[in-house]
């Protein structure tokens, strides 16, 4: 992956992985030789003060502060440093490609970040509505996919396989088995975490963070309690 120059890039959002939409852990850890920091809101007041500043253009995490601006909205940022970074195809018609692929896949990851916020009642009926959209309508596609292709799209590594890692890295967390119909899927997987930047990223200890836990939902509804009541 070609590497223009060194800016540094500083998110902030809330907690560790806030359930809104954001650039996903591995599109991050893509860019992790850059200088990247990573501010994590704990606290509602912290929230308040980047409203009060006027920093949040519609009011809502993430913030990205790359290049001289500071980008909202979680596809304006991805398909920029998919752009600067050469992860978004050759042409156009590459490019709707891309786009596809990854709407796809961030259907389904939302689904997976809400999991955590779910009541404890209805999560066994929310894992298994997941379990059945993932096997159902976004894995076939992407087993198809990579029938006769390392990558999805074109030949080089794009924002689109990039999600599909991820994903489907989040669904083994919760579905351990759930890749096994889909041989296509586990081959390309185990190529991209051959992959030095994503391997690195992968390893114990790196920026990469653990499943959600108890203490993430509490600070996600009390830095973003407007969305809780």
């Amino acid at each position: 992956m070609s590497q223009p120059d060194r800016p540094h890039i500083r998110e902030l959002t809330a907690a560790r992985e806030a359930y809104i939409p954001r650039p996903p852990a591995i599109y991050r850890g893509i860019v992790s030789s850059l200088q990247f920091e990573e501010v994590f809101l704990t606290k509602r007041e912290e929230y308040e003060k980047l409203l009060s500043d006027g920093a949040l253009m519609f009011q809502q995490v993430p913030l990205v502060e790359i290049d001289g601006m500071q980008l909202m909205q979680s596809k304006a940022i991805l398909n920029y440093i998919a752009g600067k970074y050469n992860l978004y195809g050759k042409d156009l018609k590459e490019r709707a490609m891309i786009d596809m692929y990854s709407e796809g896949v961030i259907d389904l990851m939302d689904l997976v970040m809400m999991y955590p916020l779910t009541p404890p009642e209805n999560k066994q009926k929310y894992l298994s509505n997941i379990e059945q959209k993932a096997k159902d309508r976004i894995l076939p596609v992407f087993e198809k996919g990579l029938a006769n292709s390392q990558f999805l799209v074109g030949n080089q590594l794009s924002r689109a396989d990039i999600h599909l890692l991820e994903v489907t890295l989040m669904l083994q967390e919760l579905l351990p088995t759930i890749l096994a119909s889909f041989p296509k899927i586990q081959a390309f997987q185990e190529k991209m975490k051959a992959l030095p930047i994503i391997g690195k990223f992968l390893q114990p200890g790196s920026a990469r963070k653990p499943p959600p836990d108890g203490a993430y939902v509490k600070t996600v509804k009390e830095v973003l309690s407007h969305l809780f009541k």
